[in-house]
């Protein structure tokens, strides 16, 4: 056994069981990796897949298992690699963050541009991706940390905690009917055409919750992922915009009025991940830090080791 088959083992499952994209994943031929899962097979004297044809199809129960074993396995071989890395070089290397596009539009920015003052040697790397794509990257160790407000705190593998709270804004033009009412509600806003996020994204879940409590249709006319293509919208007056209250600058959107929505919709929480038994970086502590002051080193290598985070809150 070696790791190059572990790996092998582990990419192909990752790819849904294609082999061609795991080779490319790995820089590899498929007929390479083909051989190597027999051979670690053969070795283990059991079936890791099974097979229709010369195409894998899924896991047999022992591959489960072996699969189980394996991520263990390569988890603790890149720990080795980190904590070389971190003692040898502890103000160097790469890191790098999953978020969806409106924490790496409005909050990562000034977190970024001190965290790189703090360390220039570090580069960093910016994946972008809804909420279940940035548990992935995280899951898969292709990033450090997660940011995102839905989905984190719902994978088991995933060590998440608070990081922000934010509320919903309503963004209107200078000219709307809505400026002037003082008392908003949502039956209000449901007279309204509206733009807001796509429902997997910033909360949208919760605008849709509460105008379905009240049994209320909403006239949602357009979804996007992007806080800057909805206000778009909303200057051009096609409808009513419910926005993350962090991507609104009144500096910077002077066409536009907002108004805060947390009564009409609640609050919601902004969460950081990590994965399970991963070791971390000296500067992965720091950037947290820079991302909430609640987060502090100490805080956050208590709940990696898997210490109680029950009296943590915002």
């Amino acid at each position: 056994m070696n790791l190059h088959q572990f790996r092998f083992l582990q990419e192909a499952v990752r790819h849904n069981f294609n082999l061609s994209e795991a080779a490319r994943a790995l820089f590899t031929s498929q007929p390479g990796v083909s051989k190597a899962i027999i051979e670690l097979e053969d070795e283990l004297g059991v079936e890791i897949f099974s097979r229709h044809g010369r195409r894998i199809r899924k896991l047999t129960a022992p591959g489960e298992e072996v699969l189980r074993s394996v991520e263990v396995i390569l988890r603790e071989v890149n720990n080795l690699k980190r904590i070389g890395q971190n003692y040898a070089a502890q103000d160097s290397g790469q890191l790098t963050i999953a978020a969806t596009h409106t924490q790496a539009r409005y909050r990562l920015p000034q977190v970024i541009a001190e965290f790189r003052r703090r360390f220039p040697r570090v580069q960093v790397h910016l994946m972008q991706g809804n909420p279940d794509q940035v548990a992935q990257a995280v899951l898969d160790e292709r990033a450090a940390i997660g940011l995102a407000t839905e989905s984190l705190a719902e994978h088991a593998e995933l060590v998440t905690l608070p990081c922000y709270e934010w509320q919903h804004l309503v963004v209107t033009p200078l000219n709307h009917p809505l400026n002037d009412c003082a008392d908003l509600s949502l039956a209000e806003l449901a007279r309204y055409p509206l733009v807001t996020y796509d429902p997997a994204f910033t909360g949208r879940k919760r605008i849709d919750q509460a105008f379905a409590q009240q049994g209320l249709a909403p006239q949602i006319v357009m979804e996007a992922t992007d806080s800057d293509v909805l206000k778009t919208y909303v200057e051009l007056e096609l409808g009513v915009g419910l926005i993350a209250e962090m991507a609104f600058n009144p500096e910077r959107d002077t066409q536009l009025r907002a108004r805060p929505a947390g009564q009409l919709f609640g609050h919601n929480l902004a969460r950081v991940a990590f994965k399970r038994g991963v070791y971390q970086r000296g500067f992965v502590f720091v950037l947290t830090e820079l991302l909430s002051q609640r987060l502090s080193r100490k805080l956050v290598e208590q709940v990696l080791r898997g210490q109680s985070d029950e009296n943590f809150s915002i």
